[in-house]
C-alpha cells in the first residue's frame, strides 16, 4: 500500500490558508535538558505544533500525522504552497563533548535542501541532508557535534517548492560521535589511461595529477585490482608496485584486491589465471598463497605495505572456478584461507576483507557469511557492492548494513559504488547505464545527482550502529574515455563504458561529487 504523502484531510484551499501564517511569529523556543517527544506520539495526529518542539518559518507546514516510523505518528513538513520552515529542540544542560543526533526520515527529494542538524552547539553546525524516498522507505541518518558550553540546537529543515514533503521520527541524542575513517576510489585505471595519453585538470582547468586532485578533495584511501597475467600488461604484480609508491606519496593508504584471475572477475565468471589452468584443489591452494605472499612481500620491501587486502573481488559465488565454487563450500573456504594465512604472514596489520556484490541482498549476505565462519575463514573486514541501478533501494543497503554489523560484529565498507554524471558517452562506446529508465528515483544523471549519490551513501554507512561503517570507496574514479583503455584488455579497440561514472568530467575536471570525500 503506498503511505500517504500528506495530511489526507487537508483540501488545498485549507492548505493554502494554513500557509499564509508564516507571516506571524514563530512558536517561542522551549529549553530543556533531554530531548523530548521523540517519535511525536505526545500530540497524536493533526497536531500543528508537536509538544515539545518549537517552530520558526512557514509553521503550519510543520505537524504531526498517522503512520510513524516506530509508533503510530511521525513529523511531516508539508504545504500546498512553497514554504520554509524549522522544527527544533533547544537543550542545555548537556555535557561537553560530542554528542551524536539519530533518526529515521523520508522524503519527496525534490526539495532545496532537507536535512537534519546540530546547531548553535558552541562549535561548527552539523548537518545531514535527506536522501529522496520517493517510494516511501525509511532511513536512519546520524548528525555528529562536539557540545562547548552545554547547550545545543536540534533541528529538523525543509526549504521546498509546493508539494514537496518530508517526514521524521524516532530521534535521540546520545553522547559519541560518528564519522567514516575510509574515503576511498578505486583508481586501478589511471596509469594505463595516463599511458594512452589521458589527461586530468584542476578546477581552473590547468593540468595536474589526479591523485593529487583526489587528495585535495580529501580521499584517503586508494583500491588498486591485481590480475596474474592480463593480456595488456596493466594491473599486474609490476604496475600495482609502481602505482603504490605513488598513491603512499600522496599519504593515502592501499587496498589491494586479488581478483586471482588475468581478468574481470565477478559473481558471473571467476575464471582461473592460464597459468593455473588445470591445477588440481591442492595445487590451487598453494597458488593462492604464493600469489597472495608475493605481491604483498613486494610491497612491503619497497616501503608500501598494504593496509587492507581483498581476498578475491565480489565472490558471491566463490572464486577460481570450478574448484573454488560456493557449490563445494569445504573448497571455497580453503582457497580463501590460503589468501588471508598469507596476508598475514606479510603484515599480521594487513586488514583482510571478503568483498561480494549485491550489496542490498541481506540473504545472500547470511547464507555465505554463515558459511564462511562456519568453515573457520578468517577475515577482518566484510565488503559489499552497492549500485543502486542494480541493487536495490539504500534503505536495502542499510538494513543488510545493520544487520553484518550485529550478526559478524565486524568493521564494513562499501568497497564499490559508483553514478552517472550524465547519459551519453564521450568515445562512442556504449555505456553500462545510458537510459533514464536505467537511473535511481530521485537522482538524476547529473553532476549534482553524482554527487546526491555519493554523499548519501556515505551518510548511509556513517550511519551503520556501534560505528562499524568504516567507508565507501567510488569505482574506477579515474578511467575517463581514453583510446586504447577499454574493457577488454586483449582487445584495444573496446571503448570505455564508464567514463559517465567517473568523478573527472568529459572536459577532465573534477566533477563536484569529488567533494563529499572530505565527509566528516
Amino acid at each position: 500500500m503506498k503511505f500517504p504523502l500528506r495530511r489526507t484531510t487537508w483540501t488545498l484551499a485549507a492548505a493554502l490558508a494554513l500557509a499564509t501564517l508564516s507571516t506571524l511569529p514563530a512558536s517561542p523556543a522551549q529549553a530543556a535538558s533531554t530531548l523530548a517527544n521523540t517519535g511525536f506520539e505526545a500530540d497524536g495526529a493533526g497536531s500543528a505544533a508537536p509538544s515539545g518542539w518549537s517552530e520558526y518559518g512557514t509553521a503550519a507546514a510543520s505537524f504531526s500525522e498517522a503512520g510513524g516510523h516506530g509508533g503510530s505518528h511521525r513529523l511531516s513538513h508539508y504545504s500546498a504552497s512553497a514554504y520554509k520552515v524549522e522544527t527544533y529542540q533547544y537543550l542545555t544542560g548537556l555535557a561537553d563533548g560530542n554528542h551524536t543526533l539519530s533518526g529515521w526520515v523520508r522524503s519527496s527529494g525534490g526539495q532545496n535542501s532537507a536535512y537534519i542538524s546540530l546547531k548553535n552547539c558552541g562549535s561548527s553546525e552539523q548537518r545531514t541532508d535527506l536522501p529522496p524516498t520517493p517510494n516511501g522507505e525509511w532511513i536512519r541518518l546520524v548528525a555528529s557535534v562536539k557540545v562547548t558550553g552545554g547547550a545545543c540546537t536540534v533541528s529538523l529543515t525543509s526549504d521546498a517548492a509546493a508539494g514537496q514533503w518530508a517526514n521524521f521520527d524516532d530521534f535521540t541524542l546520545t553522547p559519541g560521535s560518528t564519522g567514516v575513517p575510509v574515503k576511498g576510489a578505486d583508481i586501478s585505471s589511471l596509469k594505463k589511461n595516463e599511458d594512452y595519453g589521458g589527461v586530468y585538470r584542476d578546477s581552473a582547468g590547468t593540468t595536474a595529477d589526479p591523485l593529487a586532485t583526489l587528495k585535495s578533495a580529501g580521499m584517503n584511501y586508494a583500491r588498486l585490482r591485481v590480475w596474474l597475467n592480463p593480456a595488456d600488461g596493466y594491473n599486474n604484480r609490476a604496475r600495482v608496485l609502481t602505482q603504490a609508491k605513488r598513491i603512499k606519496a600522496q599519504g593515502m593508504k592501499l587496498l589491494v584486491d586479488f581478483h586471482y584471475s588475468d581478468t574481470w572477475a565477478d559473481p558471473g565468471v571467476q575464471s582461473p589465471p592460464a597459468a593455473w589452468a588445470g591445477h588440481s584443489y591442492s595445487q590451487l591452494r598453494t597458488d593462492v598463497y604464493q600469489h597472495t605472499y608475493d605481491v604483498l612481500n613486494a610491497l612491503k620491501a619497497q616501503g608500501t605495505t598494504a593496509d587492507m587486502v581483498q581476498i578475491g573481488n565480489e565472490i558471491n559465488t566463490g572464486l577460481l572456478w570450478p574448484q573454488g565454487n560456493t557449490s563445494n563450500w569445504s573448497q571455497t573456504a580453503g582457497l580463501l584461507k590460503s589468501g588471508a594465512q598469507a596476508a598475514k604472514a606479510v603484515s599480521p596489520t594487513t586488514l583482510v576483507a571478503l568483498h561480494l556484490a549485491h550489496g542490498g541482498d541481506n540473504a545472500l549476505y547470511r547464507w555465505w557469511f554463515d558459511n564462511a565462519v562456519a568453515q573457520g575463514v578468517p577475515f577482518d573486514v566484510i565488503g559489499l557492492s552497492f549500485y543502486g541501478y542494480w541493487h536495490g533501494d539504500l534503505s536495502d543497503l542499510q538494513a543488510n548494513l545493520d544487520d553484518l554489523a550485529s550478526r559478524y560484529k565486524k568493521p564494513l565498507y562499501v568497497a564499490e559504488t559508483a553514478y552517472p554524471f550524465r547519459l551519453d558517452s564521450d568515445d562512442g562506446w556504449e555505456n553500462v547505464i545510458d537510459r533514464s529508465d536505467e537511473l535511481v528515483p530521485g537522482y538524476p544523471a547529473t553532476e549534482a545527482g553524482q554527487s546526491a549519490w555519493f554523499r548519501d551513501v556515505l551518510n548511509v554507512v556513517e550511519a551503520v550502529p556501534g560505528g562499524r561503517g568504516l567507508g565507501v570507496f567510488w569505482w574506477d574514479a579515474t578511467w575517463t574515455a581514453v583510446a586504447g583503455n577499454g574493457w577488454d584488455p586483449a582487445d584495444p579497440s573496446t571503448g570505455n563504458a564508464w567514463e559517465n561514472q567517473a568523478l573527472f568530467g568529459y572536459g577532465d575536471r573534477p566533477l563536484p561529487a569529488m567533494q563529499w570525500f572530505k565527509h566528516r
